[in-house]
């Protein structure tokens, strides 16, 4: 979880957690490493690493009337490449100025056994410039290929029990993996396994306190994989506190309460100078003349993300909302109170959104834990559209794309009569439709008379949706020789070899994203797409359309597919063929790679083409219907991606036409 929204999510209970029962010392106390280490690698050899042990020991514990958390890691790692001990030659333990390292020690066991204990002033203490944090980190010399490091700490810090997730599987492999969270026996645990790791076990044995562990021989590592999301594919549980059975309170880890304590701190009832304070606001967005939903919320995110200053900052001030209406200035829990205190001054309805990024971690719908909470969005039931208003370089209609096609907590104001409260519900955020953005291009070529090798061609491109955020809402800042560059780099993506003649810019507006798509309309002349080959010409058509990804796979697809947002491409190239010339070869031009189920087109490539006298249209579409592409679809998305790449190495042959 975030630490930002750390504060806010922490279930806000009242409970009286300690208990009346006596508590064995913590585990820590009786645990250490071997004193004589025989650690040993068999048929690993052209392994680059290998965890021989990974050991996670996470204890709540009553000390002094209140809960604690003591959390044990103790690794023991095999090291065989100059890239691996680059890697690991510095180990960063998780020390902050609210926790206590107790334990805190490393060794080396080189290839022959030999024991070579980290002194103590090798365990050094790092200040991080932009932050201002502390690190403490164990520092290795002299470690050789073959070699083993191990290191134990233990952290003493506030419990976090209102869910948490622990990643045990990584790139490398392990050959035994442990964890084991200890509570007081009042304090009851919830947990849940995922990426086919098995299911956590209570362990009974241990009457004076509760155990719950997963105890496993081994863990195969699992290798990034272009486009996918590694880190929410990685084998992992989470944990969170259900039941204290001292007080007989139950589902204390709970989106309820979440979205109560949501709505309290994002929903109060505000005092006259912050009502005054907020007119004000709305009466420079000079909304007299704007009249529909869509276009109100739309000029306020574009008014707020170009007029104020979001800062990462954790000064008070930055989240005060009298503050932030006056300086124009907040941090980001200030920046989602000013969008809420905004829309219901204005009376628009909305719902709060709290998510994850789906790359890190995939919402789960049946788990509760705010270990999923990480992200705000803004939701808008009339035109169901979103918004990000930590994102500053997203815009309304468009939020931030991989918080999207995840699931998510909707927290809604409800009213009773006098009475306000929240419900939450957890619900799907569904993506940007692929029609909503899109690259759609217009080419007209025609080849000069009496010099076939020189072609003037006409490009007229569109962007629109995510592919048009970067840029037009940015547009105004660039002016002069930076916007001239632009225009010309579009063009020249195409091929550098080109003479451009005239060119503009159209849509040029920051406001009109999300209303019409960026359009750039350049004239050129280039040799670059034509060759001569005897009596005949090798017109490059599909260069025309510029470079195209190509996936490649050598190894088996493992993991499955991610992308940022769904898409559109849509291309119609007008050819003029030469007086006297025809084309032999327009079947190649016929390209048709789709996939759907149960009738419904999730991606495809289609070419094909129409010839009436000398003048040949085009027409090659693209579409993504589909952001998350399981490893069973990946061949034939592979297939249609390769399809526009395919497109781009089609040359056509120009030959006379003898009739």
């Amino acid at each position: 979880m975030k630490n930002k929204y750390s504060i806010l999510i922490i279930v806000t209970l009242l409970l009286s957690l300690q208990a009346t029962f006596s508590q064995k010392l913590p585990f820590f106390k009786n645990y250490d490493w071997d004193k004589t280490p025989n650690y040993k690698i068999e048929k690993e050899s052209n392994k680059k690493m290998v965890a021989i042990k990974e050991k996670i020991v996470t204890e709540f514990y009553f000390e002094e009337n209140s809960l604690i958390e003591y959390f044990l890691e103790h690794k023991v790692l095999w090291l065989n490449s100059d890239e691996k001990i680059e890697d690991y030659n510095k180990i960063y333990l998780p020390y902050s100025s609210t926790s206590n390292l107790e334990v805190h020690k490393a060794r080396v066991v080189t290839k022959e056994g030999e024991v070579i204990n980290l002194d103590q002033s090798k365990i050094l203490t790092a200040n991080d410039e932009e932050t201002g944090k502390k690190y403490k980190y164990f520092a290795f010399e002299g470690i050789e290929k073959g070699s083993f490091i191990e290191f134990i700490y233990v952290v003493k810090k506030t419990p976090v029990y209102s869910g948490r997730k622990i990643n045990l599987q990584s790139s490398y492999d392990k050959k035994v993996v442990e964890f084991d969270l200890f509570s007081p026996k009042n304090l009851i645990f919830k947990f849940k396994s995922y990426n086919n790791l098995p299911s956590i076990v209570e362990d009974t044995i241990i009457k004076e306190k509760n155990n719950w562990k997963l105890h496993l021989k081994e863990i195969k590592g699992i290798e990034k994989e272009n486009l996918s999301a590694y880190n929410a594919s990685k084998g992992a549980i989470v944990y969170k506190l259900d039941k204290n059975t001292a007080t007989k309170v139950s589902d204390i880890t709970s989106y309820n309460r979440v979205s109560q304590n949501l709505y309290a701190f994002y929903y109060p009832e505000y005092k006259k100078k912050t009502v005054q304070l907020l007119n004000k606001f709305i009466t420079d967005l000079s909304l007299e003349n704007v009249k529909d939903e869509e276009s109100v919320v739309r000029k306020l995110d574009y008014y707020i993300k170009t007029n104020l200053f979001i800062s990462n900052e954790a000064d008070k001030n930055l989240k005060d909302l009298n503050e932030i209406l006056v300086k124009r200035v907040m941090n980001e829990t200030g920046a989602l109170k000013l969008y809420i205190s905004l829309l219901r001054t204005l009376k628009i309805k909305h719902e709060l959104v709290i998510t994850s990024d789906r790359r890190e971690v995939k919402f789960d719908e049946n788990f509760e834990a705010n270990n999923f909470l990480t992200d705000f969005l803004i939701y808008f039931p009339r035109t169901k559209l979103y918004l990000s208003p930590n994102d500053f370089e997203s815009r309304f209609g468009f939020p931030a794309a991989y918080k999207t096609d995840n699931y998510g907590l909707f927290v809604k104001e409800v009213k009773i009569g006098e009475f306000k409260s929240a419900v939450g519900k957890i619900k799907y955020i569904k993506p940007v439709k692929s029609d909503k953005t899109f690259d759609s291009m217009f080419v007209n070529v025609d080849f000069e008379e009496g010099d076939l090798l020189k072609n003037n061609i006409q490009l007229d491109r569109s962007f629109n949706g995510y592919y048009a955020m970067d840029i037009q809402p940015f547009i105004h800042l660039i002016k002069g020789e930076k916007r001239d560059e632009l225009i010309d780099g579009l063009a020249k993506s195409i091929n550098k070899n080109i003479e451009i003649k005239s060119k503009k810019l159209v849509n040029d507006k920051p406001e009109l994203f999300g209303v019409k798509p960026l359009q750039f309309i350049v004239n050129f002349s280039s040799e670059a797409f034509v060759e001569k080959a005897g009596r005949k010409y090798l017109f490059k058509l599909g260069e025309l359309i510029g470079m195209q990804m190509q996936l490649y796979q050598e190894k088996e697809r493992v993991l499955s597919l991610e992308e940022k947002f769904q898409r559109s491409y849509f291309r119609t190239i007008n050819v003029n063929i030469p007086k006297g010339y025809k084309i032999t070869n327009l079947e190649d031009l016929n390209i048709n790679n789709s996939y759907s189920e149960n009738g419904k087109e999730f991606f495809s490539f289609k070419s094909s083409f129409k010839l009436i006298d000398n003048k040949l249209k085009i027409i090659a579409n693209e579409h993504y219907r589909k952001n998350i592409i399981s490893v069973s679809q990946y061949e034939e998305y592979r297939k249609v991606i390769n399809s526009a790449a395919d497109f781009n190495k089609i040359v056509l042959l120009l030959e006379l036409d003898l009739k």
